[in-house]
């Protein structure tokens, strides 16, 4: 049977900036047996090279075009829905910004008049404000759609977990009395990009990750195989309460990812 995978980024194959033990030989076997994956990031404020050099940096080879940030799927997701107007508010960093512009929109700031825009187009935004607040929910209330990349509320980092884009979209949310379309994992809107760009049946592709919220509920509501590493949210003394909490079953459940490679031989 073919195999094909999707990988999270941050606690499966890294840790801020440290690497995760066997991802780098996990990523070669996977070179080797000629199985085709994909890093699939909710990342959003980072461009697929950006995340390459990260990950090379940690260790593993990587390359632009096998990375699917939230950014870029959200830009796909206009281009489907057929955003007519090319102006989009963006509230987000350099990855969202410079993948509207790769996709054919314009990001403009807080000060474009009401009526202007496609959409509001949210990510991680580390210079939130406001006045991009006020202007999120002045458009959104008029009419606009309203895109998060991603629901996190909170990002690990280096052992720390930061506020994330979620926390952010919470106060948006509340103000304009509007639920986002969200795009990142474990929405199936990135899955279905996801499994279409690798070239599969859902069936044939393994998601994995250390999060039974987004990466292997989102997995499983797609169709996929989902495989948790314990490397990360989910690890050996708390999987088990995870399961009971969040009611996700993973396909298969190892300690790190050459278990994983092992297990499919």
């Amino acid at each position: 049977m073919s195999h094909g995978f999707l990988l999270d980024l941050d606690g499966t194959l890294y840790h801020g900036d440290r690497p995760i033990p066997y991802a780098a030989e996990f990523i070669r076997w996977l070179r080797e047996k000629g199985y085709p994956f994909l890093y699939v990031t909710n990342n959003s404020s980072r461009t697929p090279e950006q995340v390459a050099a990260h990950l090379i940096k940690t260790g593993i080879e990587a390359r632009p075009e096998e990375v699917l940030t939230s950014s870029q799927a959200a830009v796909m997701y206009l281009q489907e829905t057929g955003a007519r107007n090319g102006r989009v508010l963006c509230i987000g960093e350099e990855g969202l910004r410079t993948a509207l512009k790769d996709g054919g929109f314009e990001p403009v700031t807080e000060d474009a008049p009401e009526g202007t825009i496609a959409a509001v187009v949210q990510g991680i935004d580390r210079a939130f404000h406001y006045g991009k607040l006020l202007a999120a929910v002045r458009h959104i209330r008029g009419g606009a759609p309203y895109i998060l990349t991603n629901p996190d509320h909170l990002l690990p980092w280096n052992g720390e977990l930061t506020p994330g884009a979620g926390s952010i979209a919470a106060s948006i949310e509340r103000a304009s009395e509007t639920p986002p379309v969200v795009i990142g994992k474990p929405s199936p809107i990135i899955m279905r990009y996801a499994v279409a760009k690798l070239g599969l049946t859902p069936a044939e592709i393994w998601t994995v990750g250390d999060n039974l919220n987004t990466d292997i509920r989102g997995g499983a509501d797609a169709g996929c195989r989902t495989a948790l590493v314990l490397t990360g949210l989910a690890n050996a003394s708390n999987v088990d309460e995870q399961i009971a909490r969040t009611g996700v079953h993973p396909e298969r459940i190892c300690s790190h990812l050459m278990g994983l490679a092992e297990s499919l031989g």
